[in-house]
């Protein structure tokens, strides 16, 4: 059970601490006191998304924490144990806490270890149940009532595995009609795709020829102009007259001269001697390069007859190198491989996705069967709940129709109920008031938290709509849940308020600067004006009063 909360930095909440007991526990206060805060504080610790304008004082962090006594509740260590984090285990405390902060950091803690929210959110959801007014509306919603039979039914493993095998089975069926379509586009096309092929292997394309033979092409084709500049600097190296080679020769003989004299002369010998050597090694390449060097239109012709197949391929399949189109010829070589081995891999996909499909129908019927038992029991159940609140002509069946596979299995659920006598069977959000469904919804935690051992419910005006006895009935059912669950009592009727064991007022103030919200634990006196303010306006009231110790002595 939720033994205290603390709540700081919080809306209008600066810091309060609430201690609660065993039973019932009733929170009142006036419309706008802060109530619905504290409730949206506790969602943090359930996991839901932080508001960063929710923090009071940006200098600071929101911080939530709740202390549960679990010594009733070894599933909450069993799922520590097994998450895999290193986290103290208490096996009588568990505290849950999560902390805000206005750049919209958030972290969570259990039992002041961090983890992640997944695992805070997986923790609290097996201790505490909030239901408020807008799970009032869920009801009419199909997947909502799918939620609670499964609840009931304890088939929160078996739905695990059934959702693997239907993911398995998506997953598999995905793949076989994306073959399947593929290979009747592309059978359309098979011809198309074998004529391209043979364009391209015709060729006989090798990477980088395409460079090579643009190369090619510009040397034969300005062999002329190239052979004048490869003359042109061999004159300039070796030839008659002012050459380069002649020049160093007769520098070298000059300087050898002087060797008696310039004590340097031989080293600037020597390093022309080098300087020849290595000239006459470039005269011998560009010699070489030029005796290379043949006209040959024929060798031309055929170059440029293969660089322009090659351009025309590249222009019709919008590329610009030949390793493009060689990666072409490759997909279309893939294509048309699959389309001639399509038969085969297209019966082993459809084999699998039907293995996959048997597997998960397999779980889905037994889903179903799990359903239809706690279907029927729950009708029955939920008949037997409702009726002690003023619903004594109630009629329930909890209707399954076989539907196709999908991820909640193969059923559709309705919750179908008659309220009076005579009255057709009807889908619950086309015939119940709102007063009626906050008495259904009433009826159904009593079963879902005795059924399921869950160690607190909190109801958000649940009781809204209704009035007189039957709010009197509300309070006697939310007292008889109590009984062996946690039960924490939002609420503005004095007939659900007086069947608490203890009673907390939620009021704000307002100075100067802001408005703050505060909790209070009432005693005798103070519950019992409390009790009036809510009947008649006025805490003082006599009449109210006796009403209010009236309804305190029940």
């Amino acid at each position: 059970m939720l033994s205290s909360l603390h709540i700081s930095n919080y809306a209008l909440i600066s810091s309060i601490d609430i201690d609660f007991t065993p039973g019932l526990n009733i929170i009142t206060g006036e419309t706008g006191a802060g109530k619905s805060i504290m409730l949206g504080a506790l969602g943090l610790i359930l996991g839901n998304r932080a508001d960063t304008k929710a923090i009071r004082d940006v200098e600071r962090k929101t911080v939530v924490e709740a202390v549960f006594d679990i010594k009733n509740y070894s599933i909450v260590n069993k799922i520590l144990a097994e998450s895999g984090a290193d986290i103290d285990i208490n096996p009588e405390t568990c505290i849950l806490r999560r902390e805000i902060t206005a750049r919209g950091g958030s972290r969570a803690f259990i039992n002041d270890t961090p983890v992640n929210l997944v695992l805070l959110r997986q923790v609290a959801l097996q201790l505490i149940d909030i239901h408020s007014q807008h799970q009032n509306l869920l009801l009419a919603e199909p997947a909502y009532q799918l939620s609670i039979i499964d609840s009931l039914a304890g088939i929160s493993e078996l739905k695990e595995r059934y959702t693997v095998a239907y993911n398995r089975y998506r997953s598999a069926l995905k793949e076989y009609t994306s073959l399947r379509d593929m290979l009747t586009r592309n059978r359309a096309e098979a011809e198309y795709f074998t004529f391209q092929l043979n364009q391209l292997a015709e060729l006989k394309l090798k990477p980088g020829e395409q460079a090579s033979l643009e190369q090619q092409r510009d040397i034969l084709s300005n062999i002329t102009d190239i052979k004048v500049n490869l003359q042109e600097a061999i004159d300039a190296l070796s030839g008659t007259g002012d050459s380069v080679c002649g020049a160093i020769s007769r520098a070298s003989d000059a300087l050898g001269r002087l060797n008696d004299v310039y004590e340097d002369s031989d080293t600037l010998v020597e390093r022309l001697s080098s300087a020849r050597i290595e000239i006459n090694d470039i005269l011998d390449s560009v010699t070489e390069y030029q005796n290379s060097l043949v006209a040959n239109p024929r060798e031309l012709a055929d170059i440029e007859e293969r660089l322009s197949a090659i351009y025309s391929l590249e222009a019709r399949h919008n590329v610009e190198t030949v390793e493009q189109l060689i990666d072409i010829q490759r997909q279309l070589k893939d294509k048309l491989d699959k389309i001639t081995n399509g038969d085969n891999t297209l019966a082993d996909l459809e084999s699998k996705a039907r293995h996959a499909k048997k597997e998960a129908v397999l779980l889905a019927r037994d889903i179903s069967e799990r359903r239809h038992a706690t279907a029927d029991k729950f009708a029955r159940e939920l008949v037997e709940a409702a009726t002690p609140l003023g619903m004594k002509n109630i009629k329930c069946e909890i209707r399954l129709n076989p539907v196709k596979l999908s991820h909640q299995g193969m059923d559709e659920i309705q919750f179908m109920v008659a309220f009076n006598k005579n009255q057709p069977l009807l889908e619950i959000g086309h015939t119940a008031s709102g007063g009626e469904i906050s008495r259904v919804i009433l009826a159904i935690k009593s079963i879902v938290s005795r059924s399921m051992n869950m160690p607190t419910v909190i109801f958000d005006e649940v009781d809204t709509g209704v009035s007189g006895d039957i709010a009197r009935r509300m309070g006697d059912e939310m007292l008889h849940i109590a009984g062996h669950t946690q039960v924490i009592t939002i609420t503005h009727l004095p007939q659900v308020a007086a069947r608490g064991a203890v009673h907390f007022k939620v009021y704000k103030s307002d100075d100067n600067d802001s408005t703050t919200t505060y909790i209070k634990t009432l005693n005798d006196d103070e519950r019992l004006g409390e009790l009036a303010l809510m009947i008649s306006g006025d805490s003082h009231n006599p009449e109210a009063l006796a009403t209010a110790a009236r309804l305190l002595d029940r």
